[in-house]
């Protein structure tokens, strides 16, 4: 008997020991900062709104339309009337292709960073940067640095600092059609494309967990990071939340994320006002992808 409450003693230890070895998703309260959600409308629009992103300056609206195989996903972008209303203006010229082209992102420099599938197969990339004017692009480069060039790597979302030199984007895994796993990276400008910071998984060690975790939206001083976090495994009635982490100073590791309290649903891919008192996300309503607000107190 004793024997055998001594092996069932250290057969819990094990598990117990195991279960702590295990990546733990940390936890804080919800952040209660922003107000209700206010739906925005985009002029002139009737498709489905996704991944948006606004300018440094708040004037531009840049998204992609349905993120779906049996749609061409393509870059669309509209002019701010104010807080919640913004004129569609059509597609991003020089841009699209029929592979999937989303995920923008804007820098102060005229630097426009996305998505593209158009050279995975031989490349094994997918982050673009390229000049932008008005609704023009043009001078579209491979980035190169960041892939970690192993098939069923993707890197599917890309945020850009204010200043241009700092990279946020994700590394997921996609043996299929759906993600497996996706962490948070962070890379820095270098004289032929970007290279990933030696202390990426530091800096990210409160937000990277078992979940999936993508679509960076990075303050402009960054400071504060947006994402969307998505419990594995997914299914038919898997939901999205939208996190904040904070820190001092770009130096140090972000902090313990806090969910968004009054964002729910199904919703994903934020992206914050210059001020930082809006964050614009998009949200599944109703069949359709449409764009939200909220406003920080």
């Amino acid at each position: 008997m004793i024997r055998a409450i001594k092996i069932t003693a250290i057969f819990a230890l094990i598990i117990l020991l195991c279960c702590k070895s295990e990546k733990q998703e940390p936890v804080a309260p919800d952040n209660t900062e922003f107000g209700q959600p206010i739906r925005v409308n985009v002029i002139g629009y009737t498709g489905h709104i996704m991944e948006p992103c606004l300018s440094k300056d708040g004037n531009t609206l840049l998204f992609n339309n349905l993120n779906e195989p049996s749609e061409n996903t393509n870059l669309h972008w509209a002019t701010r009337i104010n807080d919640s209303s913004f004129q569609y203006n059509g597609e991003l010229s020089g841009v699209n292709t029929a592979h999937l082209e989303g995920v923008p992102a804007l820098d102060n420099n005229g630097k426009l960073y996305f998505v593209s599938t158009r050279y995975y197969l031989d490349s094994l990339s997918t982050i673009f940067q390229s000049d932008y004017v008005n609704g023009t692009v043009s001078n579209i480069q491979l980035v190169k640095g960041i892939s970690q060039l192993k098939a069923g790597w993707v890197n599917f979302d890309v945020d850009i600092s204010a200043d241009g030199n700092t990279m946020y984007f994700v590394d997921g895994e996609i043996p299929q059609s759906m993600p497996t796993s996706a962490d948070l990276v962070i890379a820095k400008k270098t004289a032929s494309g970007f290279e990933r910071l030696s202390n990426s998984n530091e800096l990210m060690k409160n937000i990277n967990s078992k979940a999936l975790e993508y679509a960076a939206c990075i303050s402009i001083d960054q400071r504060e990071l947006f994402f969307t976090r998505l419990k594995l495994p997914i299914t038919a009635s898997s939901i999205t939340e939208i996190y904040v982490s904070k820190r001092n100073n770009i130096n140090e590791a972000f902090g313990i994320p806090s969910k968004i309290a009054t964002i729910t649903g199904f919703a994903e891919a934020a992206t914050l006002s210059p001020d930082k008192k809006m964050l614009f996300y998009h949200r599944k309503e109703a069949g359709m992808f449409v764009l939200y607000m909220v406003r920080r107190s």
